[in-house]
């Protein structure tokens, strides 16, 4: 089954205001191949709980840069084993220790920062989206985050006619509290993603 811009458009209006489970269901049933991708950065955990709610076997893509924090590190072995995450690791073709000796973390402005970021970011997501071909792509992304993001929806279609699915796109972070109150599940604040610096940049997946 395909998606024109205007089928997407209209279920996205009917998905507003929906329960994230339900959205999640629907995308289920729909797909082949489902992934969520994440890197444990602050509300991720609404994303995976959600998801592994409907499907508790479905891939979990984490391209792990080798700049997070030890908190991170803590807190996504805490979800893995809460929340028996099937977990598929991408990690740089280079060592975080070669690289910082060598680059270190170039700053925006630097010419290698391009670079940089193809290196820690870009090409894991590229290989591990090869690997698993996926026709459905699970994300937390919401409105209000970036200037591109905006432009999306729950619903929009990737690279290659891949649906992506954001059904917390609408949320507040009062919302999400509220989730995770609910579900007892912890947050995670010391995230650091060194191809950002800025939280309002886009992390150049989604693009």
């Amino acid at each position: 089954m395909g998606f024109s811009q205007e089928s997407i458009k209209r279920l996205n209006a009917q998905f507003k205001g929906i329960p994230p489970e339900e959205i999640i269901s629907w995308a289920v049933e729909y797909a082949d191949r489902p992934v969520v991708t994440t890197n444990f950065r602050p509300y991720e955990v609404t994303i995976l709980n959600a998801v592994s709610e409907v499907r508790e076997d479905i891939p979990v893509i984490w391209c792990d840069t080798g700049y997070n924090t030890p908190n991170t590190y803590k807190h996504a072995e805490d979800l893995i084993q809460r929340l028996n995450l099937n977990i598929d690791l991408y990690v740089p073709k280079q060592t975080t220790a070669h690289r910082d000796s060598v680059m270190g973390i170039p700053q925006i402005d630097d010419p290698r920062h391009a670079e940089f970021t193809e290196q820690v970011k870009l090409e894991p997501f590229r290989r591990a989206m090869a690997a698993h071909r996926p026709d459905v792509w699970f994300t937390n992304l919401r409105k209000g985050q970036t200037a591109l993001r905006d432009s999306l929806d729950i619903l929009s279609l990737g690279k290659n006619g891949v649906l992506k699915v954001s059904p917390f796109y609408h949320w507040s972070d009062t919302q999400l509290d509220a989730y995770l109150k609910q579900h007892n599940l912890p947050n995670e604040h010391h995230y650091f993603d060194p191809t950002k610096v800025l939280e309002n940049r886009e992390c150049g997946l989604h693009s």
